[in-house]
C-alpha cells in the first residue's frame, strides 16, 4: 500500500497568506456596510457564541467518548469530533468572518459530522483494499479465514 502524500506547501499558503487577505477584505466590505464599531461587535459576538457553542458541543462529544469506553468501542468518531471542535473553536477566536464561518461548520452538529464524513470519504488509506472472506464453522463458534488483496494502483 502506497501511503498518502500531501503537499503541505499549498495549505500553508493559503492559510498565512490567502486567508488573513479575504478577512481583511470582508472585515472592510462589513465595516464599509455598517460601520466600525458594529463590524468588530460582530465579529466579538461570533467569539462569545462560539465559545459558547464549543463548550456545550465539547461537553457532549465527551460524554459520548466515555460511553464508548465504557461499551469498549473505540471512540473513533467522537475524536474526530473532537479535533474538529478544537479546529472550530480556533477559528472562531480568530477575528474575521470566513474563520467565523468555517468555525460555526465545525461546531454546528450536523455540518460537523457531514464534514467528518466527507473527510473519511476522501482520505480513507484502506479504500482501494478488497477483501475477500471465506468462513467454516466449528462446533466452538466461527473461524473465519481470508485473504487481504491490495488494488491500489501505483
Amino acid at each position: 500500500m502506497t501511503p498518502i502524500r500531501i503537499n503541505i506547501f499549498p495549505i500553508l499558503l493559503s492559510i498565512f497568506l490567502i486567508v488573513p487577505i479575504i478577512e481583511i477584505y470582508l472585515l472592510i466590505k462589513v465595516g464599509g456596510l455598517i460601520g466600525a464599531l458594529p463590524t468588530i461587535g460582530l465579529v466579538v459576538l461570533t467569539a462569545v457564541i462560539g465559545a459558547g457553542l464549543l463548550r456545550l458541543q465539547g461537553f457532549q462529544t465527551y460524554m459520548r467518548f466515555n460511553q464508548a469506553m465504557m461499551e469498549g468501542r473505540v471512540p473513533a468518531k467522537e475524536i474526530m469530533e473532537g479535533v474538529a471542535l478544537l479546529l472550530g473553536g480556533a477559528l472562531l477566536l480568530t477575528p474575521g468572518f470566513l474563520t467565523d464561518v468555517i468555525g460555526f461548520v465545525c461546531l454546528i452538529p450536523l455540518t460537523r459530522l457531514a464534514l467528518i464524513n466527507y473527510l473519511v470519504k476522501r482520505l480513507n488509506p484502506f479504500q482501494n483494499i478488497r477483501t475477500t472472506t471465506s468462513s467454516s464453522h466449528t462446533s466452538s463458534g466461527k473461524i473465519y479465514e481470508g485473504q487481504i488483496t491490495d488494488h491500489h494502483k501505483d
